[in-house]
């Protein structure tokens, strides 16, 4: 079998060696180790492979304690520590920023990171009916598949939510049609668990018996989805009330409905937040704006603190979430809100929402190429703090930034929202 000294972690979590000229993508292989692999792809610059052994082992590799890891899709780099993962993924930030805009920040931030374990209080889970492996499995895909990893816990999960897994499998076996219910998704929020069923076929009289007994069982709310998410609707009990998180350093309780978006880590959130009003620095008397404000997860702290604050966000739904999460803690005077497709900005549709002092970005993956394009060489916003997902896009952003717009890196750090996951969120603050 071939063999491989790994020079480094690639922006998947993958170990990157050099054999022959060709670099080799290798799953489960750390730096600084030296493996035996198999490829499974190949072409001609390159191979994506998985490690045989380990010949040569790193300090950071850790035993993962997930039984599922390596089957399970989920996770990609429990062999690896939480500090070497939060190393792994400041380098990956640090290297996107100079090779895609030729940028170093002035300053790196501590990275913010948290628990390693029980703390995704959001998921996805694929239900599949297969009779010769029992009936129907419940979980996470398999790694470089679509069939759905037999596995009765998830250590990422909530412990009372892993514990659910097994549980839904004999559910939906004993449902009238277990293969139509494709997934089942999770969200928590406070002492609340919804669990929210996509299924195909009308469900039988008999099923919504069942449904209800096990929300009683166990203590969740069920919302149902019988085809697009227009049709999602709250089955039982049928007097729950909406899911919320605390930002409890700015006495704030925002409350969501579960299809909305919120992070899937409410600690790390925290120091999120946190961390960036540490760098926005609201202040009384100036106008900011939260561009992809979602339901106010940072317009409402950057309110409390004093400032003025237009959020503006495309989708209507979360808009009218935000303006009842202002009201709910008592920010709605210093609130503004509007709609607007930031990924269409122009320089009119931003000269149009008026001057402001500051702003906040938070954008999806895509980053905010448009708007950071509107935004005026001249004058302006004097601070900038951008929250980002990926990585790619907020160098990308960045370039325009500081290239065109006349701003400066002042720092930049990672959040690791999503332990054991490639995935990293970033902050990053822009000066003029």
């Amino acid at each position: 079998m071939p063999l491989a000294h790994i020079e480094s972690l690639d922006h998947e979590g993958r170990g990157v060696a050099h054999v022959d000229g060709k670099a080799i993508f290798i799953e489960g292989a750390l730096p600084g180790e030296v493996v035996e692999y198999a490829s499974y792809r190949r072409k001609p610059s390159y191979e994506k492979a998985h490690v045989l052994t380990v010949l040569r082992g790193s300090s950071q590799r850790v035993e993962p304690p997930c039984p599922h890891f390596g089957t399970c899709g989920g996770c990609s780099m429990q062999h690896l520590n939480l500090a070497g993962q939060t190393a792994a993924k400041q380098r990956v930030l640090e290297d996107a920023l100079w090779h895609i805009a030729r940028l170093k920040p002035e300053q790196l931030y501590p990275p913010i990171a948290g628990t390693g374990w029980g703390y995704r209080l959001r998921a996805r889970l694929s239900v599949r009916y297969v009779a010769n492996k029992g009936g129907a499995l419940v979980g996470f895909r398999e790694k470089h598949s679509s069939y759905v990893a037999v596995m009765d816990s998830c250590a990422v999960l909530p412990p009372h939510v892993s514990a659910l897994i097994p549980l839904l499998g004999a559910l939906v076996d004993g449902m009238s049609q277990p293969d139509r219910m494709p997934q089942i998704e999770v969200a928590v929020g406070g002492s609340r668990t919804v669990l929210l069923l996509r299924h195909l076929e009308a469900l039988t009289l008999d099923d919504l018996d069942r449904l209800r007994d096990f929300a009683d069982t166990n203590g969740i709310i069920w919302y149902l989805q019988s085809k697009g998410p227009e049709t999602v609707t709250l089955f039982h009990p049928a007097d729950a009330r909406l899911l919320s998180y605390e930002l409890p350093d700015f006495g704030l309780e925002l409350l969501f409905h579960p299809t909305e978006f919120t992070q899937v880590n409410n600690g790390v959130n925290r120091m999120l937040v946190r961390r960036a009003m540490a760098l926005l620095k609201p202040q009384a008397g100036e106008r900011i704006a939260d561009l992809f404000c979602g339901l106010g997860n940072f317009t409402l702290p950057i309110a409390r603190l004093g400032a003025r604050v237009l959020g503006v966000e495309g989708s209507a739904g979360l808009v009218k979430r935000a303006q009842k999460n202002a009201a709910h803690n008592g920010l709605a005077a210093q609130c503004e809100f509007a709609v607007a497709n930031l990924f269409e900005a122009t320089d009119e549709s931003f000269a149009a929402l008026g001057a402001f002092d500051k702003l906040l970005i938070d954008p999806p993956r895509e980053g905010a190429i448009a708007l950071v394009n509107a935004l005026p060489a001249e004058g302006g916003p004097r601070r900038i703090v951008y929250i980002s997902c990926s990585p790619a896009t907020l160098a990308r952003d960045a370039a325009v930034l500081v290239h065109e717009k006349g701003y400066r890196l002042c720092g930049a750090g990672i959040a690791n929202m999503f332990p054991h996951t490639s995935h990293l969120e970033s902050i990053a603050l822009f000066e003029k």
